[in-house]
């Protein structure tokens, strides 16, 4: 096995305590100390145009930048992931991932009935 990284590299963007471990596993940390929203856009705008594969978003700053980050979707191939931070999850990425898989089958398979 080649010891060679020849794919694009993965993100992890949110609070220092929430994105450092990703560290650990070859993610590269982005902590933003000022949890604005212009703050957190002008991280994701430039790791989408640096081509990071996939970028992990705490969940309070993917809320914060929702539609900011739609618009990255449609515009780069990045692929922004929602992430509980410290407080726990609110529920985005299951949202997300229900979401799109609705758009994709065209029903929601997740509905308990």
């Amino acid at each position: 096995m080649s010891g060679k990284n020849t794919g694009h590299p993965m993100a992890a963007v949110g609070e220092y305590e929430t994105v450092l471990p990703f560290q650990a596993v070859g993610v590269r940390p982005f902590i933003i100390k000022d949890n604005t929203p212009s703050a957190v856009e002008e991280t994701l705008l430039g790791l989408a145009r640096e081509k990071y594969a996939v970028v992990f978003v705490q969940e309070s700053c993917y809320v914060a930048s929702s539609q900011f980050i739609a618009d990255l979707n449609s515009d780069y191939e990045t692929s922004f992931i929602p992430i509980p931070g410290l407080r726990g999850s609110q529920g985005i990425g299951l949202e997300s991932i229900r979401s799109s898989v609705e758009r994709a089958v065209g029903m929601d398979i997740f509905a308990v009935k």
